[in-house]
C-alpha cells in the first residue's frame, strides 16, 4: 500500500524528509478530490500537469530557503490566482487575473502550491454556505448540515483533508464560523495584518484574508509569512511585534454574563460551551463574566446602514448593471443598500464610535475574550425554510469582531453529546495575534484528538515560546509582574511577550516585603539558597529600557542566575528593604506564598 502521510505541515515535512515526494503529494491530493466526490468544495482546479511541473521544480526538500515547501493550499474565489478565474460564486463577474494577489504570492514564494479555487457565499456575503450557483458544499461531519460561509469551501477542503490548509476571507464571521461547523481552526487575523490587494472587497474597511488549518500552530506559521506590511494596500498595517506563539501561563478571559448568553434552544452547543470554560478553569485562567449587550449592538451595526452600503459599493457598477446575474438573497441584500444615504452611514460611524469608548474598558480588564463560535448548528432543511434569520443567527459571537480591531481564532473543543462538532472562538486586540493562537493550541490539545473528518491525530505541538526572539531582551519576573498578578499589566501594556516558567539557581532567599502596594517580594542572591519560581518574558530594547526605568526603589534590576546555567536581567531588591521583611524562601515563589496565605485567612 503507498504511503499516504497526514497533511498538516510537520507530517508532510517529515514524510519528504524519508522520501515522500512533492510530485507524489500533488497525486494524492487528486486522488482524494476523486475518493471524497463533493463538486461543491471547488469552483476551479489548476491544471494536474501544471501542479506536477510545480511541485518537481521544488527540487530537493528545504524548509529553510522555502518554509512551506510542497505544501498544498486552496485559495477562496474572492482571491485572485494568476491563470485562473476569479468568479466570487458569480460567473457573470468572472475575470481572468494576469497576477496573484499579494498574500498568494508571499505564500507561492515560501514554496505552497495552489491546488484550486474554492466555492463560497457569492460576494462573500453570508454566513451559510448555500448562496452559490455552484453545487453547495457538504459539511465534512454531517452532509445534511449547512458547511458555514462565506468561505465554505475553503473550510471544508481542510477539514476533508485535500489540503494543508486554506485562504478564505473574514468581514462578519467567514473566517470562523466555517471553521467552527468542521472541526478545524480558523484564524481570522488583525485587520490589515495580511494585505488584501488582489481580494475582491466586501467591506473594504473590514476585510480579512483568513486562514484555515488543522492546528493553531499551522495556522499561525502561514500568518507569519502571510503578514507582510503592503504599499499597494492603503489599509496594510504593521504588527506592532513578531509573530510568535506565546500566551503566560494564567490569563483572565472574559466571557459573555451568564444572562447573556445565547443558543437559541441548542442545550448541546451550550454545554459545550461550559465545558470548554470548566477546562480553561482548570489550567488555571481566571474565567470573568462580562455584560455583553454592547457587542450585540455592534453586531448588528454590520448588516445595518453604513457597512451594508460598503457592500454594494464594492460591486456597485455591476450590479446597477447586472443585479440579474446575483443569488436572490445577496441580491436582496445588495438591493436594500441602494435606499441608504450618507447620513444614514455617519449615523452608524458616529454610533460604532460610541460604541467602542464604551466597550474599550470591557475589553481592557481581560486578556482576551472567548466566545461560541457559533451558537448552534443548522440543517440544509432549517436554510430552506428560513435563509435570513438562521444566517444572523450564526454571527451572534462573530459579527462584531472586526467593527472592534480584534483578532481571533476559532478552535475545535472536542464533540458535543450528539456528535457534531464544538468550538470557542478566542478574540484579542490588534496584533495579539500569537496570543490567541498559544491559547488555542493548548485547549485544543485538551479537548480534542483528530482533526477535520480526517481521523488524523492533532501534529505535535510546536513550542514556538521556548526559545528567545533574538530581537527583544529577556527579563525575569518573580512576583506582582508575574501573569495574573496586580502589576502584569505594565510589561503588556509595552507588548512584552511570555517565554516560559522556570526557576532560578539555588542561590536565593525571597522575602514577603513590608509596606508595598501592592504586595511586593523580594530577591536576594545569598549564594546558596533556594531555587525560587520565575516567569521569563521579553522585551524590545526600546520598551525594555522604559519598563526599567519605571522601576521604583527598593526595587532593582540585576543578573539572576537560571537553573540550567543561564542568566538573565531580572528583579532583585535592594539589601536594606529585607530588614523587617518575612523570609518566605520555603514556598518557592511567590504565587505559592500568596496561596498559601490565602488558605490560612480562609
Amino acid at each position: 500500500m503507498a504511503f499516504t502521510p497526514a497533511f498538516d505541515i510537520q507530517s508532510l515535512h517529515a514524510a519528504y524528509l524519508s522520501g515522500f515526494t512533492p510530485v507524489q503529494m500533488i497525486e494524492e491530493v487528486f486522488a482524494r478530490i476523486e475518493a471524497i466526490d463533493d463538486p461543491g468544495i471547488f469552483i476551479q482546479l489548476a491544471e494536474r500537469d501544471t501542479l506536477l511541473a510545480e511541485a518537481s521544480a521544488l527540487g530537493d526538500f528545504d524548509p529553510v530557503r522555502l518554509p512551506l515547501f510542497g505544501i498544498p493550499f486552496a485559495v477562496k474565489d474572492n482571491i485572485d490566482v494568476a491563470g485562473l478565474p476569479t468568479t466570487a460564486a458569480c460567473p457573470d463577474y468572472a475575470y481572468l487575473p494576469a497576477d496573484d494577489a499579494t498574500v498568494v504570492r508571499l505564500l507561492k514564494q515560501a514554496g505552497a502550491l495552489v491546488i484550486g479555487k474554492s466555492n463560497l457565499d457569492q460576494f462573500a456575503t453570508g454566513l451559510v454556505g448555500v448562496r452559490t450557483p455552484y453545487p453547495v458544499p457538504r459539511n465534512a461531519l454531517h452532509k445534511d448540515l449547512v458547511p458555514g460561509g462565506s468561505s465554505s469551501g475553503s473550510a471544508v477542503a481542510v477539514a476533508q483533508g485535500i489540503v494543508t490548509f486554506a485562504l478564505g476571507t473574514d468581514t462578519a464571521g467567514s473566517g470562523r464560523i466555517p471553521a467552527g461547523l468542521n472541526n478545524i481552526v480558523g484564524l481570522k487575523p488583525s485587520v490589515g495584518a495580511i494585505s488584501t490587494t488582489g481580494v475582491i472587497p466586501a467591506c473594504r474597511t473590514l476585510d480579512c484574508v483568513s486562514i484555515f488549518a488543522f492546528s493553531a500552530s499551522d495556522a499561525l506559521k502561514v500568518f507569519s509569512i502571510a503578514a507582510k506590511p503592503d504599499p499597494t494596500d492603503a489599509y496594510s498595517r504593521n504588527l506592532p511585534h513578531d509573530v510568535a506563539m506565546t500566551a503566560p501561563p494564567v490569563l483572565k478571559i472574559g466571557v459573555p454574563a451568564l444572562a447573556d448568553r445565547e443558543f437559541f434552544g441548542d442545550a448541546q452547543m451550550q454545554e459545550s460551551y461550559e465545558l470548554a470554560l470548566q477546562h480553561l478553569a482548570s489550567q488555571g485562567h481566571e474565567i470573568t463574566e462580562l455584560p455583553f449587550g454592547g457587542f450585540f449592538e455592534v453586531a448588528r451595526l454590520l448588516y445595518e446602514g453604513a457597512w451594508v452600503a460598503e457592500r454594494y459599493q464594492a460591486v456597485k457598477e455591476f450590479y446597477d448593471f447586472s443585479a440579474e446575474s446575483f443569488h436572490p438573497v445577496t441580491r436582496s441584500i445588495y438591493g436594500a443598500a441602494k435606499e441608504l444615504s450618507a447620513a444614514d452611514a455617519f449615523s452608524g460611524f458616529y454610533r460604532l464610535q460610541a460604541l467602542k469608548k464604551q466597550l474599550a474598558p470591557l475589553i481592557a480588564s481581560v486578556d482576551l475574550l472567548c466566545v461560541p463560535t457559533a451558537p448552534t448548528h443548522y440543517s440544509l432543511s432549517d436554510l430552506k425554510a428560513e435563509p435570513i434569520l438562521a444566517n444572523s443567527r450564526l454571527g451572534t459571537y462573530t459579527n462584531f469582531v472586526n467593527l472592534l480591531d480584534l483578532c481571533g481564532m476559532a478552535v475545535p473543543t472536542g464533540k458535543r453529546s450528539d456528535g457534531l462538532p464544538a468550538s470557542v472562538t478566542f478574540l484579542a486586540p490588534f496584533g495579539a495575534d500569537g496570543l490567541v493562537a498559544a491559547v488555542s493550541d493548548r485547549l485544543h490539545r485538551t479537548t480534542s484528538q483528530t482533526t477535520g473528518a480526517t481521523g488524523w491525530p492533532l501534529p505535535p505541538s510546536v513550542e514556538q515560546s521556548s526559545s528567545l526572539n533574538e530581537t527583544m531582551i529577556p527579563i525575569v519576573v518573580v512576583g506582582a509582574h508575574l501573569s495574573g498578578m496586580p502589576l502584569n499589566r505594565q510589561l503588556t501594556d509595552l507588548n512584552a511577550q511570555f517565554l516560559r516558567a522556570g526557576k532560578t539557581a539555588p542561590a536565593y532567599a525571597l522575602y514577603a516585603l513590608a509596606n508595598q502596594v501592592p504586595a511586593k517580594p523580594g530577591l536576594v542572591d545569598v549564594g546558596h539558597g533556594a531555587s525560587i519560581d520565575i516567569e521569563i518574558w521579553q522585551l524590545f530594547s526600546s520598551a525594555f529600557g522604559q519598563f526599567v526605568n519605571a522601576v521604583p526603589a527598593p526595587m532593582c534590576i540585576g543578573s539572576i542566575k537560571l537553573e540550567d546555567g543561564t542568566s538573565a536581567k531580572g528583579f532583585l531588591v535592594e539589601p536594606h528593604a529585607i530588614d523587617g521583611a518575612k523570609d518566605i524562601t520555603e514556598y518557592g515563589g511567590w504565587r505559592s506564598w500568596l496561596s498559601a496565605r490565602e488558605d490560612k485567612t480562609a
